[in-house]
């Protein structure tokens, strides 16, 4: 396993060691151990989810409240996707800027999103299969999300505006502004 930084402290990237033969290919996508001596971060996944989606399909930006917050470990089963985390933590010195990357099949990195962040990503092939892992359980009353087209965050999300697929609930996610 190989951690790498992004321009968002605690958002970070984790490369995995991939063992490739004729067969395949055989990697751990999760030790704990490991994981705690890599970034330092304690953390105790509590529900795993997985979705599949078509292409231009945008999924968030959300995020749990209070002390429903998530961390999250994502990554991509099947496909690609660009994949999004927005600073929400107040006092953060990087507060309302946004990390992309892209994650795949392919490059199997993950991308670990603190409490405090939302998320989002939007499928680029023509479909994918994402898969997360949550420090905390869902609570709906705690739910909340930011526009994922909001002109103040600026997100580029590589698919054309014709072809994006959005819930009407995301629709209805609130201006960043609302946050600030």
């Amino acid at each position: 396993m190989e951690l790498i930084e992004t321009t968002l402290p605690g958002c970070v990237l984790i490369k995995p060691t991939v063992f490739n033969d004729t067969r395949g290919y055989f990697y751990e996508s999760f030790n704990l151990k490991k994981f705690k001596n890599l970034t330092g971060f304690e953390v105790n996944f509590v529900q795993d989810n997985q979705s599949l989606s078509s292409y231009g399909t945008i999924r968030g930006l959300h995020f749990q409240a209070t002390d429903h917050a998530q961390a999250k470990l994502v990554r991509v089963l099947k496909g690609e996707v660009l994949d999004v985390a927005i600073d929400l933590r107040p006092g953060s010195q990087t507060f309302g800027m946004h990390f992309s990357v892209v994650l795949s099949d392919e490059n199997k990195l993950q991308l670990f999103v603190p409490r405090g962040f939302a998320h989002g990503f939007a499928v680029l092939s023509s479909s994918a299969e994402f898969f997360y892992k949550c420090d905390n359980y869902y609570n709906k009353q705690a739910e909340s999300g930011i526009l994922f087209n909001d002109p103040d965050l600026n997100i580029e999300w590589g698919i054309p505006e014709q072809d994006i697929l959005v819930s009407e609930k995301d629709r209805e996610n609130s201006p960043f502004s609302v946050f600030q």
